[in-house]
């Protein structure tokens, strides 16, 4: 497939406007902190002054001592931690003398729930570490990286977060990037992924999906090269509900959203046609949610930042999802899980951690459901693990949290089940559920080219 088959540019007017370069590298003396006073991701390792958040360990690489583990074939999550209990419960009763750690949506969930929904209180974990290499590479990056096209590109090198140290212009932007492309697995595979639309009375109604992912950045043969043109392929195919079964849509990711944008084809079994979508991502509805949940709140946020400007509002410290092993462990049972108004949270881990707040303001000129997002990101890992939004009014109505796990198989965080509540409803959407199934992600086991992930393959497969 040629190259002009692949991207299209954006409007003109657009790019003239990204067209300035922002630089983020920083000298040699700053990025040898990494690996001593801060991680190889950039994260303080140290411990908070009140000793509440622990100094990083990073004693484990891959799977701990005394674990019988299987790697890349599926199997849960096993807990490293079986014997830590809550220190203490934030609920409906107390939550004001823990206000400056929660965010409007905690707070929201616990006024409106306060009966029902809580926030288990862990002793902090900082253990897990990543390859040797992913860190050399972070450190690369870090005195070479810089932001192009106004922060909707930038350079550097494969495998690790770009900006381990945000510095100089355009912080926000550096901090978008990383939690966009983190070290995470080079393929991804999901027999079938379920997903739960839980009405106000606990009603269900089931999506379900299967999944590929190929994360060109983070294959083995890349890491350390050269920023390329493409960022990841995806393929997903919907089982539930009913009158969408049988669709399936293939996408390319680029990596510099100045230069191209998201491609996208999909099958329809009711015309047996594969098209290519004129537009995906965004605010349009994401495969087996019935519309209550955008394709852009996947992972909280991901694909082209265009559409809003952001800000960054600095460092705090939050209650965050955190070792999310007892929710993923087997055996779950989505009857115990998900409760009425929001999921059960016996299952759930919070830890306090020191998050980057990023906040991105719809642009007057564009169009989404969102008027207003704001990320919680850890920094630890860069991943976004809550966020808030707000519609067009400026009103509060959804929170969401997504409960990360450090994947034995590839020695890095990966993204478990979801959460995004509807605060105007009460009900919620359980997203990435593989509790109850006998295989979750298949992490690494590789299988998938890009040639998986074209029109021609999409008609193949769908015939």
């Amino acid at each position: 497939m040629r190259k002009q088959q692949l991207w299209k540019p954006l409007a003109a007017a657009i790019a003239l406007a990204l067209s300035a370069s922002a630089h983020a590298k920083v000298a040699p003396e700053e990025a040898s902190k990494l690996g001593n006073e801060l991680t190889c991701m950039g994260a303080v390792a140290a411990a908070n002054e009140a000793g509440t958040i622990p100094a990083f360990s990073g004693k484990w690489l891959g799977t701990p001592p005394g674990i019988d583990y299987t790697p890349n074939v599926g199997q849960h999550p096993i807990d490293p931690y079986p014997e830590d209990k809550p220190l203490y419960v934030i609920n409906g009763k107390n939550w004001e003398q823990y206000k400056e750690h929660l965010t409007p949506g905690q707070i929201a969930l616990l006024q409106r729930f306060p009966d029902s929904f809580e926030l288990p209180v862990y002793e902090g974990r900082r253990d897990f570490r990543y390859p040797d290499e992913i860190c050399e590479v972070a450190k690369k990056n870090a005195v070479e990286a810089e932001l192009i096209d106004g922060g909707m590109g930038f350079t550097g090198y494969m495998g690790p977060v770009p900006f381990p140290i945000p510095s100089g212009e355009n912080q926000a932007m550096q901090v978008l990037a990383n939690h966009n492309y983190p070290y995470r697995a080079f393929t991804e595979q999901m027999e079938r992924r379920d997903l739960a639309d839980v009405s106000a009375s606990g009603n269900i109604t089931w999506g379900q999906t299967h999944n590929a992912a190929l994360n060109v950045i983070t294959l083995p043969d890349q890491i350390g090269k050269p920023i390329g043109e493409i960022m990841a392929y995806s393929d997903t195919g919907t089982l539930l509900p009913t009158r969408d079964k049988g669709k399936r849509t293939v996408s390319i990711e680029p990596m510099n959203f100045a230069q191209g944008q998201r491609l996208a084809w999909t099958y329809n079994p009711g015309t047996r046609r594969v098209r290519q979508l004129p537009e995906y991502g965004f605010d349009t509805p994401a495969a087996g949610t019935s519309g209550k949940m955008v394709i852009d709140q996947d992972r909280l946020m991901n694909g082209s930042p265009e559409r809003y400007d952001w800000e960054l509002k600095g460092k705090k410290e939050i209650y965050v999802p955190a070792n999310a092993y007892r929710l993923h462990e087997e055996g779950v049972a989505y009857d115990d899980l998900l409760t009425p108004n929001h999921a059960n949270p016996d299952f759930m881990r919070y830890e306090l951690r020191r998050v980057w707040v990023l906040e991105g303001n719809l642009k007057s000129t564009h169009r989404h459901k969102y008027g207003k997002r704001v990320l919680f990101i850890d920094e630890d890992t860069w991943h976004g693990v809550m966020s808030d939004f707000y519609d067009t009014r400026g009103e509060l109505v959804n929170h969401a949290f997504l409960n990360y796990y450090y994947a034995y198989d590839m020695s890095a965080w990966q993204a478990g089940s979801s959460f995004y509540h509807d605060l105007t409803t009460g009900g919620y959407i359980a997203y990435n559920l593989f509790q109850d199934l006998e295989k979750g992600p298949i992490l690494n086991a590789g299988g998938l080219e890009p040639d998986n992930f074209t029109p021609a393959a999409l008609r193949r497969r769908a015939h």
